[in-house]
């Protein structure tokens, strides 16, 4: 698995943000509100200063108390009316952050569901998963909330400075002196802040992933007594992250510190220059504690902008993740006439379906992965309507790529692949996936009960459709015994039923939407033989008038299939029904010999 992160430019990256931006344009209007709210928030907080210096010439330098009440009366109406704004902000603000994780978490799961198996293949379920909750989350609090805080400290800033600037611009340059090696220090921290914030999400991911396959392999993990040995491996992905957090929090720790130093001295500088002018008469009390007071809370809005930008670049780590999953290229895709005539994954224009007969060919395939490995050349097989094909042959020889590349969960490199002589490309993807009945040698089940499981292949089935599913495959005597029979609880992945019960609740799943293709990945290789006996029985049943497809390594079990296709690396070594592969006494006939004198040899040892 791939738990390797694409590095990406070490600065601060502004088409990130650009295209997060285009995400939550759904969200525009109440974002406009919430600037506005801010504005006003930070205008207010702008005028206060104002206000002290009005209230020190007037009422306490000029020993005056005219007009006081009407003072106070409006400095409670602008009090009151901050709260307000503070209150429908925060409103606002939490509706933004859940509904954004909310809204890229669907375009997410979107995606993944459009993905096809070679991405699946490259990237590990922690490492998605990572994308999608914590990745997500931490955009979605950056944005409703950071880039918030990010208006209030430029508004805050920009306002203090015109009202400083107004009164002495002198005492003003003075004041703001130390900005522009705060903003040196800031561009130097951002930097590494970001590299130490990429690390950390990267061995996040890494650790996610591990945990996954530590839960998932519980019993190969006690088999093969790795308790040891995965504790030492997970200590030191927690040694790694726990020194790449303590660097990144250091970054950030370090930063605030400092810009709360220099704008302690540029609190200080206005103490002594203004000290000065106030002694002079150059200015009054009230504009140096004006003055005093700006430069106080200037730097409270400095502090929030670098916190804010440390924030963003934190996040932009997540946002470069996030980003990469919702743009992942499709590798396989329907073309926009085919998505026009039949519609798409999840939009399905079914009333101009055709219905499928079953007759495949594969003409001149050929197909490899993207690193470069060749799987097949050339490979060409004509399989009539409702023929059952078998596949045998060594481990990497190209059985699974071929049925794999006929479910079109792979394509092509080269040549095509026909359904009822007609390209299947020509076609959409729902279209042949809906017409497809795959059972796996592993099956996977879900949380839920078994009727739940089985009614997952055709959602719309009535109980009595799953019912009938269940009896065609000889599910339903073992179901019926059963705690709470069709309504048991099957447990996370099945873990509740033994190999056999979830092979058979998988064949009822497959067969309820009525498939035209079956496709068996040695269904029968992990269960013992007694299960194997009332599988066996089913798959007669079920694959009767279907074109089906069986990768197999028990060859007793295909021995009726109308062809058995012998492959060996990417071609067809030997091809016939079983009685013609015996004559040859070739590859298949050695394989079979070998594997009949084993299966007697264990038979008479068990006896």
């Amino acid at each position: 698995m791939n738990f390797n992160e694409e590095e990406k430019d070490k600065k601060f990256n502004f088409s990130i943000w650009t295209k997060l931006f285009k995400y939550i344009s759904i969200f525009r209007s109440k974002l406009k509100v919430l600037v506005l709210l801010m504005i006003g928030v930070a205008g207010i907080d702008a005028i206060a200063p104002l206000l002290t210096k009005y209230a020190i010439d007037n009422f306490i330098i000029g020993e005056n108390i005219k007009g006081i009440y009407k003072f106070t009366l409006g400095y409670l109406v602008i009090i009151i009316i901050q709260a307000i704004n503070i209150k429908v902000f925060i409103i606002y603000a939490g509706k933004i952050e859940t509904g954004l994780a909310n809204y890229v978490r669907k375009l997410g799961f979107e995606k993944l569901q459009k993905l096809s198996l070679s991405y699946y293949d490259r990237n590990s379920i922690g490492w998605i998963t990572s994308r999608m909750t914590s990745d997500i989350m931490r955009l979605s609090e950056i944005i409703s909330w950071g880039l918030i805080d990010l208006v209030w400290a430029l508004v805050m800033m920009i306002g203090f400075t015109v009202v400083m600037i107004i009164h002495n611009w002198k005492l003003t340059l003075i004041t703001l002196v130390v900005v522009p090696p705060l903003f040196i220090i800031g561009i130097y921290f951002q930097k590494k802040i970001l590299a130490s914030y990429r690390k950390v999400r990267k061995i996040n991911s890494k650790i996610t992933g591990n945990f996954n396959e530590g839960i998932s392999g519980a019993i190969t993990t006690k088999t093969l007594v790795r308790e040891e040995d995965n504790l030492q491996e997970f200590k030191v992905d927690t040694g790694e992250m726990r020194y790449a957090s303590i660097r990144a929090a250091t970054f950030s720790a370090l930063f605030l510190p400092i810009v709360l130093t220099l704008g302690s001295i540029g609190t200080g500088l206005a103490l002594c220059f203004g000290g000065k002018a106030v002694i002079l008469r150059n200015i009054s009390y009230g504009t140096l504690v004006m003055f005093l007071s700006y430069s106080v809370q200037f730097f409270e809005p400095v502090s929030q902008l670098a916190t804010t930008l440390a924030e963003l670049q934190h996040a932009q780590a997540s946002a470069e993740r996030v980003i990469s999953l919702i743009e992942e290229e499709v590798e396989i895709w329907d073309n926009k006439e085919v998505i026009e005539k039949y519609g798409d994954v999840f939009n399905a224009k079914t009333q101009n379906w055709e219905k499928i007969k079953g007759d495949i060919s594969f003409k001149n395939v050929s197909f490899s992965y993207k690193n470069g490995e060749k799987v097949l050349e050339n490979f060409n097989l004509e399989v009539k309507k409702g023929e059952q094909i078998a596949l045998v042959g060594e481990t990497g020889s190209g059985k699974s790529t071929i049925v794999n590349l006929l479910c079109r969960f792979y394509e092509p490199t080269k040549g095509e692949i026909l359904i009822d002589d007609k390209n299947y490309k020509d076609r959409s993807l729902l279209w042949l996936q809906s017409n497809l009945g795959y059972v796996l040698q592993s099956p996977h089940l879900f949380s839920g009960s078994v009727m739940d499981n089985i009614r997952y292949g055709k959602l719309d089935a009535s109980e009595e459709e799953i019912i009938k599913a269940a009896k065609l495959v000889n599910a339903h005597e073992f179901i019926e015994k059963l705690e709470k029979g069709y309504h048991t609880e099957v447990g996370e992945g099945g873990g509740k039923l033994s190999s056999g019960e979830k092979q058979l609740i998988s064949f009822a799943r497959a067969i309820i939407a009525n498939p035209a293709i079956f496709v068996l990945d040695e269904a029968t290789s992990s269960i013992d033989t007694e299960t194997e006996k009332i599988i066996q029985d089913a798959i007669c049943k079920v694959l009767k008038d279907r074109t089906s497809f069986i990768i197999a390594h028990r060859l007793s079990t295909i021995v009726s299939s109308d062809k058995i296709l012998v492959i060996k690396k990417g071609k067809i070594l030997e091809n016939g029904d079983h009685e013609e592969l015996m004559k040859k006494k070739g590859y298949y006939y050695n394989l079979y010999t070998n594997q009949f004198i084993e299966e007697k040899e264990k038979e008479l040892l068990n006896a």
